[in-house]
């Protein structure tokens, strides 16, 4: 007799496993280290900070929603998937109900945005305007990005540039070398969590017509993909510092060079399927950390 299925969760877990709180460090370093770098060149606004802080995550939300009625409409979130349950192919969530959790997302990161251009000015809008255009595109609309094998540079400019970019911009109201030279490492490991997150899904994606960069390149090269993002990262860091780019405090960040070694080594040995799960969850927080250590070496760089 075939085991009954798990209950339902309530309504308030449904949305709050379809925020996916995991992937919210993705908007979070970005925005840390754009204000520590930042802080190098002009005084920290705190109030700044917490709307840039609070536009970044709905913008991410923003991301997962659609990413999760996307996928189901498309037919590529099936029975077989290995990440987390989709809210909307679950049934926990209808389409119409998750339509309007996009909606009231988008409405909020644009509220966010609207005082910032009063604060800040237009160029806000353009940043903003066009990281809410990615998140929508990603999966939806007639030619969605994530299923033509854009998704991964796309991640790299929207969430690694214009991100530690844009978080910097409010701060200071320019663009620096310094600013670009910070979002090479913060894009690198943002990267690196779609590319785990695409190799988990290989075989699924395959038997759709989501055609990711892995899908595209194979296991193999997704594999290699990921160990030179991750180092990529670190070796950026030096580099740039190695220049007068990045204060020197920024190799900080190299704190998380060992766990991301062991990373990189777990993926090039062959982690497949749902074992790629908590490599998602770590690549994640080594994202995190990253991004927070450089933002602290900026603000280091300023005594």
């Amino acid at each position: 007799m075939a085991a009954a299925a798990p209950p339902a969760p309530s309504k308030r877990r449904a949305w709050l496993l379809a925020i996916r709180p995991p992937t919210l460090p993705a908007a979070v370093a970005p925005v840390l280290a754009g204000t520590g770098i930042a802080a190098v060149d002009g005084d920290f606004e705190v109030g700044r900070f917490f709307l840039a802080l609070i536009g970044a995550i709905f913008i991410q939300i923003v991301v997962n929603f659609a990413n999760d009625l996307s996928d189901f409409r498309r037919g590529a979130d099936t029975p077989d998937r290995l990440g987390p349950p989709r809210a909307v192919a679950q049934g926990w969530l209808s389409q119409r109900e998750m339509t309007v959790g996009i909606s009231l997302a988008t409405a909020a990161a644009l509220i966010v945005g609207i005082v910032l251009i009063l604060i800040v000015g237009w160029p806000i809008l353009i940043i903003g305007g066009a990281s809410l255009i990615a998140a929508v595109t990603y999966t939806g609309g007639p030619l969605p990005y994530g299923y033509r094998g854009l998704g991964d540079i796309i991640c790299f400019l929207f969430f690694g540039f214009v991100a530690v970019m844009g978080a910097g911009y409010v701060q200071i109201e320019e663009l620096t070398w310094d600013l670009a030279a910070a979002s090479v490492p913060v894009g690198c490991l943002v990267t690196a969590i779609l590319v785990v997150n695409n190799l988990r899904d290989l075989d699924t994606d395959r038997a759709s017509d989501k055609r990711t960069l892995a899908v595209l390149i194979g296991e193999r090269n997704t594999r290699i993909e990921y160990v030179a993002l991750t180092i990529g990262a670190f070796v950026s860091i030096a580099i740039f510092a190695s220049v007068e780019l990045l204060p020197y405090f920024c190799y900080l960040a190299w704190i998380g060079l060992p766990p991301g070694m062991w990373l990189a080594r777990e993926i090039a040995n062959g982690r497949s399927g749902a074992a790629l799960n908590p490599m998602l969850k770590r690549t994640a927080q080594l994202h995190l950390l990253v991004g927070a250590m450089i933002g602290l070496g900026g603000v280091l760089g300023t005594l």
